[in-house]
């Protein structure tokens, strides 16, 4: 049995201007169905390969608030989202999630604002995140908000943590998927990458395709780096040797 609350997702084209910049994005301007197959789904591709604008339209599609939080947040300081969040319909599974949470790197000081400013309501405790580190505050904001039975999207995390830390994001994410949690993230990251069980999902070569994690490219440039080093960096800087 399929236990996963997000089956796939469908994309209705009628529903996005002809002259859209979605139209030229070529691994989104075909797709017409995705299926996803693990509790763990990576997003990989270069910038501007669509795996962002898709994980936002799937996280609005869903309730969740475009710039990030829970399904009850509602504040907006830049409406950016594309239209694509209306032309995507979620193919759900036999399940419902109890929780969930659409985390991104480039607006989560804007959700730890609003965080803080929830939380200081009836019944709310005050987490402070602004008095803590980028990385400190957002492993705080998982470690607190994330549970089993929840659908998380993540947008590039690694952003704002450490090796050490993503490696802590990681057990955070295990503890979740163990208790029945579904992730749909999209990344950069080698480190994350690794989860073991993972789907990956690539967004490079003008389509959206299965990739093993040793054939993308952040695991290749990173070995490649950590390898040949001193190499890639005189021919990084066009120097020869003497």
């Amino acid at each position: 049995m399929n236990r996963l609350f997000l089956r796939g997702l469908l994309i209705d084209w009628d529903r996005i201007g002809a002259g859209s910049y979605l139209r030229h994005i070529p691994a989104l301007s075909g797709l017409e169905e995705l299926r996803f197959s693990a509790p763990v789904t990576f997003f990989v591709g270069e910038n501007g390969s669509g795996k962002s604008t898709l994980l936002e339209a799937v996280a609005v599609s869903c309730g969740f608030n475009p710039e990030g939080g829970t399904r009850n947040y509602r504040f907006s300081t830049y409406d950016s989202h594309s239209e694509l969040c209306g032309a995507v319909r979620m193919i759900r599974g036999a399940r419902r999630e109890k929780g969930g949470y659409f985390l991104r790197a480039e607006s989560f000081y804007n959700v730890a604002t609003a965080e803080e400013e929830y939380s200081r309501g009836p019944g709310g405790v005050p987490q402070e995140f602004h008095f803590k580190s980028h990385g400190e505050s957002f492993l705080a904001l998982v470690q607190r908000n994330f549970r089993g039975d929840g659908l998380y999207l993540l947008d590039e995390p690694e952003a704002a943590l450490s090796p050490q830390r993503q490696l802590a994001l990681m057990a955070e994410i295990r503890r979740c998927t163990d208790a029945g949690a579904q992730f749909l993230i999209a990344t950069h990251s080698p480190v994350l990458l690794g989860f073991p069980g993972a789907e990956i999902l690539s967004f490079d070569d003008g389509r959206i395709h299965s990739c093993a994690y040793e054939d993308t490219e952040s695991y290749q440039v990173t070995k490649m780096f950590l390898d040949r080093r001193e190499q890639m960096l005189r021919e990084l800087f066009g120097e020869t040797e003497a």
